[in-house]
């Protein structure tokens, strides 16, 4: 129970953070903001912050179910997601193109952004798919 409350208060000395950083960048105005990049400096440490513990956790606890639970079914997942990874970035286009900074995008660039895409979209179809036929399952019960 102790870990519980040392991550509220991070978590909440980290929403105080973000909060007084995010009214700094409102407090110097849009316009200085877009040219200088005032004070988002500390909004983005936050950020990172925030990112570092959740990566952390998540490999935390990953590695904790991976070695107390079942490996084949973690396996058998693994394997399931590398599988709609492949797909995508065989579907994908690697045609190159102009980026918005007026430089050139890669093929190799192209094709891994086209795989990234589609795998969100199957990843999403699936999740869509499951919970429709989840709730499906209960009418019919």
């Amino acid at each position: 129970m102790a870990l519980h409350k040392i991550l509220k208060i991070v978590a909440l000395l980290l929403s105080v953070a973000g909060i007084i950083f995010l009214a700094m960048i409102i407090a110097k105005g849009d316009t200085v903001v877009a040219e200088t990049g005032a004070d988002v400096n500390g909004f983005l440490y936050v950020a990172y912050i925030i990112f570092a513990i959740t990566l952390l956790f998540v490999i935390f606890f990953v590695l904790k179910g991976f070695f107390e639970g079942n490996i084949k079914s973690t396996l058998i997942a693994v394997g399931a997601f590398l599988l709609v990874v492949v797909i995508s970035y065989v579907l994908a286009d690697g045609t190159p193109m102009a980026s918005q900074d007026g430089g050139m995008l890669s093929a190799s660039d192209s094709k891994w952004i086209g795989a990234g895409l589609y795998t969100f979209y199957i990843l999403a179809l699936v999740a869509i798919g499951s919970m429709v036929f989840s709730g499906v399952q209960k009418l019919i019960k």
